[in-house]
């Protein structure tokens, strides 16, 4: 079975994955939706809702005065004269009063020492609204006929409820404070006329609009707390945001600071690191080849060969290691030229051939033909193919099969596939392989000798091209590294459309 046909190559070069959903983000946002739902009916804003009860007092301050200009006027048509005009200035004159409160604590503010002081100041300046309205309830018209008037007063003592269950629902209780004393004096005023079916219903509808209304603010008082406490969540949840993100900027510069830092020592020592080491392998070189003369004893020249070879691994090493740091610095620079990827990967394998051979490894080339001239960096390209190369070397078994592979993208651009038959890497590893001196358990469990830098170099080299790394791994089947180079790259001689790839030949 292949590794991996063309057609799903091609697939995994123009397609871009979805990055996963973050389900423990997802969890918490959850509990957070459901810890919010359960704050419903629990109040614990008094001083808000005090705030928002005298702002709604001072933006409807006219709302019931004017409510009652208008039934003063028409009780003067209708033949109560004085009464009716005292009432009104009365009346008025308390929710004057009222709204002189609101005022009052709405400039000078309040402490939370003083909130329950001042709910009862404001419930104690409804109760005196209620004497206004138990004056309406008193009041007679002996013109209006006997039976209509009584209606006309609970109808209005009704209206009168709604407009403060709605304009006082941040204080439920204002409902019973400005209405229980009048629905009390309507109904001792019908005592007297209970004999009558109309007067029965009257005084019931006023005990239940009280008793409606008084629900109505409580609905509307408990709709605010929670409006109130989602808020309040919100808020906090805003300000652990903005700390954790301070934090995360302060953390993230410190980390910049220190890998600058890093990388600046690191290319600043390249010449005192590579000087010693350029000393130790060409005296250890000249001693293990007996240059100046024959070596007696056979294990020295043992040793001279292993000094040579362990100089060698450190060099290899150091020089992984500047690499990066000037990458990583941004000091890493490149010079762009025309070049044919096929023909760098022709050279590289020809480089790799030799030690490909010492363990019986075939390396197939499978190149698309009409490819145009690239913009990049030579070194840079000869070094993605190298590592990724030398990777495929290192993991894949004897007699086993690498395919390296240069063809186009679909969207215009080129692309370089290098993919083994070894024993592949589990999905999990992968962030780690990608990472600086990270080796997966099949290289830690198999010995390989490796700085774990390869990977990472060959990443960073491809984004400093303007392109895209992606390694594809299964478990036993092998593992594809992929580098894809952008359109933009692609020096177009004359109008092309993208090729098909070439299909792997059968093993």
């Amino acid at each position: 079975m292949a590794l991996l046909d063309a057609t799903s190559a091609d697939k995994n070069i123009v397609d871009r994955r979805k990055l996963p959903r973050n389900k423990d983000l997802s969890k918490l946002m959850r509990g957070a939706r459901d810890r919010l739902m359960e704050r419903s009916g629990i109040n614990h804003f008094e001083r808000e809702l005090l705030f928002m009860h005298t702002r709604a007092l001072i933006v409807n301050a006219a709302t019931i005065p004017l409510l009652i200009v208008m039934i003063a006027v028409i009780g003067v048509f209708a033949g109560l004269g004085k009464s009716i005009v005292l009432w009104a200035g009365f009346t008025i004159g308390l929710y004057g009063v009222l709204g002189l409160l609101a005022r009052r604590l709405a400039k000078r503010g309040i402490g939370n020492e003083y909130i329950r002081q001042w709910q009862m100041i404001y419930l104690g300046g409804h109760f005196m609204t209620s004497i206004g309205w138990a004056y309406f309830a008193y009041l007679d018209c002996p013109a209006c006929g006997a039976g209509l008037f009584p209606v006309i007063k609970a109808v209005v003592i009704i209206l009168a409820m709604a407009i403060t269950a709605v304009v006082a629902s941040a204080m439920r209780a204002a409902v019973l404070a400005a209405f229980t004393l009048p629905v009390i004096t309507y109904t001792l005023l019908a005592s007297n006329h209970m004999d009558t079916p109309l007067m029965a219903v009257m005084v019931a509808m006023l005990f239940a609009g009280l008793a409606f209304f008084y629900l109505v603010a409580t609905r509307l008082n408990r709709s605010v707390a929670v409006t109130l406490a989602l808020q309040a969540e919100k808020d906090a949840l805003i300000a652990e945001l903005e700390t954790a993100n301070a934090m995360s900027d302060e953390g993230r510069r410190r980390a910049e600071e220190a890998n600058l830092a890093k990388s600046r020592f690191l290319a600043s020592m390249s010449h005192e690191l590579r000087t010693p080491l350029n000393a130790i392998l060409g005296f250890s070189e000249v001693m293990a080849k007996e240059v100046l003369g024959p070596i007696q004893n056979g294990t020295y020249r043992e040793y001279a060969s292993d000094i040579h070879a362990s100089g060698e691994h450190l060099l290899n090493l150091i020089n992984e290691i500047l690499d990066l740091s000037r990458i990583e610095a941004g000091r890493y620079t490149i010079k762009e030229e025309p070049l044919l990827l096929a023909e760098i990967a022709n050279e590289c394998i020809h480089m790799m051939n030799l030690k490909a051979r010492n363990k019986d490894i075939t390396l197939i080339p499978q190149f698309e033909t009409g490819m145009l001239l690239l913009n990049a960096d030579e070194r840079s390209i000869r070094q993605i193919l190298l590592n990724l190369m030398a990777n495929a070397v290192k993991f894949t078994p004897p007699n086993g099969k690498i395919y390296v592979k240069v063809g186009w993208t679909v969207g215009g651009g080129q692309y370089i596939s290098v993919r083994d038959n070894g024993p592949g890497i589990p999905p999990e590893e992968i962030p780690i392989v990608l990472s600086a001196f990270g080796q997966g358990s099949i290289a830690i469990k198999n010995a390989e000798q490796g700085t774990g830098l390869g990977l990472p170099i060959v990443q960073a080299l491809v984004h400093i091209h303007d392109g895209e790394f992606h390694l594809f791994s299964k478990l036993r089947e092998g593992t594809e590294a992929l580098a894809t180079f952008p359109r933009s790259r692609v020096i177009q001689a004359t109008p092309a459309s993208p090729k098909k790839p070439v299909q792997q030949k059968a093993a």
